[in-house]
C-alpha cells in the first residue's frame, strides 16, 4: 500500500501562518501591467522572500513544528535548490545542523546560496535523488528528513500565500502556480477552496517537462523523460503517487507552456515589475499570456505565483538580452 497523504486543513494552515509570523515576509501582490486579453494579471513576489522563493514557508513551517528533542540530530532535505535554502535557513535560524541531498545538475547559483547558509550539501546522481524523495529519506543521513512538497506541513506553509492573496485581492477568480512536485500548488489549492471554493487553480508546466500534464492525459501518475532547459525549478521525472488524488481533486487544469515563453516572461518580469525571476518563477506568467485565451472569459483576475527569483546571472543577462540560456 502506498503512502497516504492528506491535503493541510485550513486550521493547518492558520497554525502555520502563525509559527512564520516574523521570519517570513508577507510579499506584495502587485498589478503587471499587460494588455493581454483585457484580464487583470497580479504578481505575488514570493522571489522577495529571504532564500528568493516560496520554499522558506514550507520549511519553516515543518521544521518549527518539530519538537525540540526530534532536532538533536538535524535535519535534511533533497533538493536541487530553493528547498535546500529553506531548510538551510531554518536550521541555521534554530541552531541545528543541516544536511542537502542534491542532483548532479544542480545550478552552481544555488548551490553557492547553500553553502553560504551553512548546509552540508550531499552531490549524488539524479536517480539517488530522485530515490531519496521516493522513500522519504536515505540510509545514512542524520536527522529528521523534510520532503520537499509530499508533507501535510510543508503545504500548510505554502497554503499562507493564497491567504494573502485572497485577504488582499478577495475577488481574484484564478491562481496560476508553477508545478514542480506538487507541494506549492496543492497547499495553495486546499486554502483557496477552504476560503473561497470558486477560485479555480492551474498548475503550470514547460514542455519537455511536463509529467502533470502527462499524467492528466493518462488518468494515473506517470514517469516521462524529460528535456533539461534554464527551467531548473520544475520539471520533474513523474508526479508522486501521494500527490496524484490531491492534485486530481483540487487542481483545475495544467497550463504547459514553451520555454521560449518562460524567458519572456522572465525578461517582462525584470522589465514591468522590475522583479527577478527564475524560469520555474515565470512559468504561471507566461502561461496566463499564451493560453490566456483558452480560459474561461468569466475569469478576469488572475494571480500568478512567482515562486522564486535564484536564476544564475549569466542566465538572466542571456535572457535581457533576448536569447535563451
Amino acid at each position: 500500500m502506498g503512502r497516504i497523504l492528506a491535503a493541510p486543513t485550513i486550521a493547518d494552515v492558520r497554525r502555520a501562518r502563525e509559527r512564520l509570523k516574523g521570519s517570513v515576509v508577507r510579499t506584495p501582490l502587485v498589478r503587471f501591467e499587460d494588455d493581454a486579453d483585457g484580464r487583470e494579471i497580479y504578481l505575488k513576489l514570493e522571489n522577495l522572500q529571504p532564500i528568493g522563493s516560496f520554499k522558506l514557508r514550507g520549511a519553516l513551517n515543518r521544521i518549527r513544528s518539530l519538537p525540540r528533542e526530534a532536532l538533536s540530530e538535524g535535519v535534511y532535505t533533497a533538493s536541487a535548490g530553493n528547498m535546500a535554502q529553506g531548510v538551510a535557513w531554518a536550521a541555521r535560524e534554530l541552531g541545528v545542523p543541516a544536511s542537502v541531498v542534491v542532483p548532479d545538475t544542480a545550478p552552481a547559483a544555488k548551490l553557492e546560496a547553500i553553502t553560504r547558509l551553512g548546509a552540508v550539501i550531499v552531490k549524488v546522481s539524479y536517480d539517488e535523488w530522485w530515490s531519496t524523495m521516493t522513500h522519504h529519506g536515505r540510509a545514512g543521513m542524520p536527522g529528521v528528513f523534510v520532503h520537499p512538497f509530499a508533507d501535510q506541513d510543508v503545504m500548510a506553509g505554502n497554503g499562507t500565500i493564497a491567504f494573502e492573496i485572497l485577504e488582499e485581492l478577495p475577488d481574484v477568480d484564478a491562481i496560476l502556480v508553477p508545478w514542480g512536485g506538487g507541494g506549492l500548488t496543492c497547499g495553495i489549492a486546499a486554502t483557496a477552496r477552504a476560503l473561497r471554493p470558486s477560485v479555480k487553480v492551474y498548475a503550470c508546466e514547460v514542455e519537455g517537462a511536463a509529467p502533470l500534464s502527462a499524467s492528466f492525459q493518462a488518468g494515473r501518475p506517470v514517469t516521462i523523460e524529460n528535456r533539461r532547459s534554464f527551467v531548473d525549478g520544475i520539471g520533474g521525472r513523474g508526479v508522486f503517487e501521494e500527490i496524484w488524488p490531491l492534485v486530481r481533486e483540487m487542481v483545475t487544469g495544467v497550463l504547459t507552456v514553451p520555454v521560449a515563453d518562460v524567458a519572456s516572461a522572465v525578461r517582462l518580469i525584470a522589465q514591468r515589475a522590475r522583479a527577478v525571476s527564475e524560469g520555474a518563477g515565470a512559468a504561471a506568467l507566461a502561461a496566463a499570456r499564451v493560453h490566456g485565451n483558452e480560459l474561461d472569459p468569466a475569469l478576469r483576475r488572475v494571480a500568478c505565483i512567482v515562486s522564486g527569483g535564484n536564476i544564475d546571472s549569466a542566465a538572466l543577462a542571456t535572457i535581457l538580452s533576448g536569447s535563451i540560456p
